[in-house]
C-alpha cells in the first residue's frame, strides 16, 4: 500500500461517513450501519498504519502535487499511528455501545454526522504536518463536539455547551493569532520546515514567548490547570457514548499537540518551559483529584479525573528525557482506553440503577457480579495499581522524573495516585456494595428484562477491559513501542528527511 493511501484512509473513512450519514438522515438504520462501517473503515485503516511505521520507519505524503513546504503534508510516524489506532478502536467501541440507549433521540439531531465529524477532526489533528492545518482540524473538531454536546436541547445541556464553546473558542482564536505570529516570523506553516527554521532564529527570546502562547492554546485544548473548568462543567451533561468518546479523545488531542509541537518546533525553549510545565501539571494533578474527591455524581468524578490525569501526560515534557517521553506517549494510551470504558460503565450504572448520584444507587455487586469485575478493571488501573496498565504508564513516568531529579513531581504523582484510589473506591462502596435504595428496583427489572440492551453495552466493555488487561499482564511490547516512539520523537531528523523527501520514498529513524 502507498504512503499516499496509508495517510489518506484513516481521514478518508470518517469523511465518507459523515457525508453519507448526512445524505441518509430520513433513515436511521442505514445510518447506523454507515456509520460503524466507517468506524470500522477507520481501525482497519489504522491497523495498516501501524503495521507500516511500528519499525521505527516515517511516512509522509503531500497533496495536491506541490512540494514541501508549500503543500499540505500528512505525516505518519509511531506516536501518530499509535493515536489513530487507539482512536479507531474508540470509534468502534463506542460506536457499539451507543446503538442503545437514547439512540432514536440523538439520531434525529444528526448523531452519526457529528459523531464521524469528531472522529474527522481528531484523527487528521494526528496525521497532519502542517501547523495551520492543525488549527482547521481542531475547528472541525469543536463544531462536532458542539452539536453533539448540546443533543437533545436540555437547558443543562445548552448552558454547559455555552460554557464548552466560549472557552475553546477563546482558544481556537489565541490559535489562530499564535499561528500568524508563526509564519510572520518564519515564512512557514510545514512542521518539518519549522523545524529547521526556527532553531536558525536571532530573537530565541520571541520563540520562547510564542512557545508559551502555543502552551496556553494547546493546554487549554487538554484541559489544564488554570485552564479546565469547562470540561466539568460540561461533560457530566452529555449521554453516556458521548461523554465516552469525549473523555477518550478530546483532552488527548490537546495532549498530542503539546509533545509534537515541544519535541519537534520548541525542544531548545526545555530550560525554561519545562518549569512552567512542571508547575502546571502538578497543579493540574492535584486540582483534578480534589475536585474529584468532592463529588458524589459519578460523571463528575470521572470528569473532574481527566483533569486529574492529564497532569501525568505532561511529565513526558516537563522532564524532557526519552523516558519520560515514551511514558507520556504510554499514559496517554492507556488512559483513553480505561477512562471512555469508565464513562461506559456509568451509563450501565445509571440504565440499572436508575442514577449516575451514587447516593441514589446501590446493590449492583448483588445483582450484577460481572458488571463490579469489569469497574474494578479500569478503576484500578486509573489508580495505577499493579498488574494493570496503569501501574506500567505511571511507573514509567514517576521513574523519569526521579532519575531526572524532579522529586517534587514525582512525588506528587505518588500522593495524587492514593488520591485517585480513594474515588474509586468511593464509586465502589456506593454503587456496588452498600444496599439498594427502594427506587432504583424498577431500573434494575428494566435492565434485566432487556437482553438485547445488556449484551450491546456490555460488548465493549469487556473488550476494552480485556486490553487494559492484555497490556497490564503483557507490558513489555507496548512499553517498547511507546519508549522508541518517544526516542523518535526527540530526534526529529527522521521526521524532516521523511517530509522532504520523495513522495513515495521512506525515512528509518536512526538507531
Amino acid at each position: 500500500m502507498t504512503n499516499d493511501l496509508l495517510l489518506t484512509l484513516p481521514v478518508l473513512a470518517p469523511a465518507i461517513g459523515v457525508a453519507l450519514c448526512a445524505l441518509a438522515w430520513r433513515h436511521p438504520l442505514i445510518q447506523r450501519l454507515i456509520s460503524l462501517a466507517a468506524s470500522l473503515g477507520l481501525l482497519c485503516a489504522s491497523v495498516a498504519l501501524l503495521l507500516a511505521v511500528r519499525d521505527g520507519t516515517v511516512i509522509a505524503t503531500q497533496f495536491g502535487g506541490w512540494a514541501p513546504p508549500f503543500g499540505i503534508s500528512f505525516v505518519g510516524d509511531m506516536f501518530s499511528a499509535a493515536m489513530v489506532l487507539i482512536t479507531g478502536l474508540m470509534a468502534v467501541a463506542v460506536g457499539v455501545y451507543g446503538l442503545v440507549g437514547d439512540v432514536e433521540a440523538r439520531e434525529n439531531a444528526f448523531y452519526h454526522v457529528l459523531y464521524q465529524g469528531l472522529l474527522l477532526g481528531v484523527t487528521g489533528a494526528f496525521l497532519t504536518g502542517d501547523i495551520f492545518n492543525l488549527y482547521v482540524w481542531f475547528e472541525i473538531m469543536l463544531i462536532s463536539s458542539f452539536g453533539l454536546l448540546s443533543l437533545g436541547g436540555a437547558r443543562e445541556q445548552l448552558d454547559a455547551g455555552i460554557k464548552y464553546v466560549a472557552l475553546n473558542l477563546i482558544a481556537t482564536t489565541f490559535f489562530l493569532m499564535s499561528v500568524a505570529f508563526l509564519y510572520g516570523m518564519t515564512g512557514t506553516l510545514n512542521m518539518a520546515d519549522l523545524a529547521r527554521v526556527i532553531p536558525t532564529l536571532e530573537n530565541q527570546g520571541l520563540v520562547t514567548a510564542l512557545a508559551l502562547m502555543f502552551l496556553a492554546t494547546f493546554g487549554a485544548k487538554a484541559a489544564v490547570f488554570p485552564l479546565f473548568y469547562w470540561l466539568p462543567a460540561a461533560y457530566h451533561t452529555a449521554s453516556a457514548p458521548i461523554v465516552a468518546i469525549f473523555a477518550a479523545l478530546l483532552t488527548k488531542v490537546g495532549v498530542y499537540a503539546i509533545i509534537r509541537t515541544f519535541t519537534l518546533l520548541f525542544d531548545g525553549d526545555a530550560g525554561y518551559t519545562g518549569p512552567i510545565v512542571t508547575a502546571v501539571a502538578i497543579f493540574t494533578m492535584v486540582t483534578g483529584v480534589l475536585g474529584a474527591a468532592a463529588h458524589f455524581d459519578m460523571r463528575r468524578i470521572l470528569s473532574f479525573h481527566i483533569v486529574s490525569q492529564i497532569g501525568y501526560m505532561l511529565f513526558g515534557i516537563a522532564v524532557a528525557t526519552p523516558l519520560a517521553i515514551g511514558g507520556s506517549i504510554l499514559y496517554v494510551i492507556h488512559h483513553i482506553i480505561v477512562k471512555a470504558n469508565l464513562f461506559l460503565i456509568a451509563g450501565v450504572v445509571n440504565r440499572a440503577g436508575g442514577s449516575f448520584d451514587l447516593k441514589q444507587t446501590g446493590g449492583l455487586y448483588r445483582t450484577m457480579p460481572m458488571l463490579g469485575v469489569l469497574f474494578l478493571i479500569p478503576a484500578l488501573s486509573l489508580a495505577g495499581l499493579p498488574p494493570l496498565s496503569g501501574f506500567w504508564s505511571k511507573f514509567t513516568v514517576i521513574k523519569a522524573s526521579l532519575d531526572a531529579g524532579h522529586i517534587v513531581l514525582a512525588t506528587a504523582g505518588l500522593a495524587v495516585g492514593i488520591l485517585t484510589l480513594y474515588s474509586m473506591i468511593k464509586i465502589w462502596n456506593e454503587a456496588f456494595c452498600k444496599a439498594a435504595p427502594d427506587q432504583s428496583g424498577k431500573a434494575m427489572h428494566r435492565w434485566q428484562a432487556d437482553r438485547r440492551a445488556r449484551i450491546i453495552m456490555l460488548s465493549p466493555i469487556v473488550v476494552l477491559a480485556a486490553t487494559t488487561l492484555t497490556i497490564g499482564l503483557f507490558a513489555e511490547p507496548f512499553v517498547d513501542y511507546s519508549l522508541r516512539a518517544g526516542e523518535q520523537l526527540l530526534d526529529k531528523s527522521a521526521y524532516i528527511d521523511a517530509v522532504f523527501s520523495a513522495p513515495e520514498q521512506v525515512t528509518e529513524a536512526r538507531p
